[in-house]
């Protein structure tokens, strides 16, 4: 596997673009962080309400039991306290309602602040450095297996400008077809060097 160019302004480039892209998961993530933390915290009131209800309706209950206790009338003095009670827990349980939902709303909202720039970014980037680290690798393999420079100046005659070919020789394809090595050796450092690669000396 290849993943930095030989040569210096694009392997600096590569490394620096690599170095941005975590900067930028960083930061984003940080942001998605902040922003399912500052809307969960809105389940604080939430939670101040499940806790004003709860003991609320403790103490409801608690005051129908005593009320419960008085002769006579005692089952009737009850009842308002139990709906009051009744009243109290619904408000508890609108309050942890509302907690779970700030939670959710939090976890949502903050993958979605982190994950969009995130993506858009690895959409941008990463192909580029998978298609250089496929080709360069398949590049670097072929010529570790002895394979001849020579595949890759017929690659440059067939694919670079022809103002980049022209400044290797006045008739690149004739020196190609008899062989010039120093003109097969340049042609091919063209085609390698848009790889990120050096053509080896003495191929």
């Amino acid at each position: 596997m290849k993943l930095y160019a030989d040569l210096g302004p694009r392997r600096t480039g590569q490394v620096a673009g690599d170095l941005l892209l975590v900067l930028w998961v960083v930061l984003w993530s940080w942001a998605g962080t902040v922003v399912n933390d500052g809307v969960g915290a809105l389940g604080g009131v939430g939670a101040q309400v499940e806790d004003g209800g709860s003991s609320l309706a403790g103490h409801l209950g608690e005051a129908g039991e005593v009320a419960s206790e008085l002769p006579l009338v005692g089952e009737q003095l009850r009842s308002p306290f139990d709906q009051a009670g009744g009243a109290a827990e619904a408000l508890a349980d609108a309050g942890r309602t509302q907690q779970e939902v700030a939670q959710q709303l939090g976890l949502l909202l903050g993958l979605a602040v982190a994950l969009v720039p995130i993506a858009v970014m690895a959409l941008l980037w990463l192909p580029r450095r998978v298609g250089f680290v496929r080709r360069a690798g398949a590049a670097r393999e072929y010529l570790a297996g002895g394979g001849d420079i020579d595949l890759f100046a017929l690659r440059a005659i067939t694919g670079q400008p022809v103002r980049r070919l022209a400044a290797v020789s006045a008739d690149p394809l004739a020196d190609w077809r008899r062989g010039d090595g120093e003109v097969v050796h340049r042609l091919a450092d063209l085609e390698l060097r848009d790889l990120g690669l050096r053509a080896p000396r003495g191929s």
